[in-house]
């Protein structure tokens, strides 16, 4: 069994990790750090210290009444995808320990497809 490394918890919730395929858990966000279990697999885990977090990117829909999905990025490991049954929840719990600038939402579909085009563009002109 794998120890937690937090001594104290806020929230757990039904979770979805989108690393490699998708794997069902629990998320638990503590004093120490945000962690995932698989309810299956307990060999399969993410254990995230709030030191090495560097941004918390949620994705937003409909002005905010809906948010698909979230991803924690760290200084060092590079970026972990979650979902779960309560996103509000866990964005407000991770407010605790995150500083809120550092929570960000993502880039809009269309927002990728300019940045994109403009890329495109500017790189024909370079050469």
């Amino acid at each position: 069994m794998v120890q937690s490394i937090n001594t104290k918890v806020d929230f757990v919730t039904n979770a979805t990790s989108f690393i490699g395929m998708g794997d069902y858990g629990k998320i638990m966000i503590g004093d120490k750090g945000f962690e995932f279990y698989n309810e299956r697999d307990a060999r399969k885990f993410i254990q995230i210290p709030w030191e090495d977090v560097d941004y918390v990117i949620a994705s937003v829909m409909f002005k905010g009444k809906w948010i698909p999905r979230y991803a924690i990025r760290t200084k060092k490991n590079g970026t972990y995808s979650f979902s779960s049954k309560h996103q509000k929840e866990v964005l407000r719990a991770v407010r605790k320990y995150v500083n809120p600038d550092r929570m960000v939402r993502s880039l809009t579909f269309f927002q990728v497809i300019k940045r994109g085009l403009k890329a495109l563009f500017s790189r024909k002109r370079s050469d």
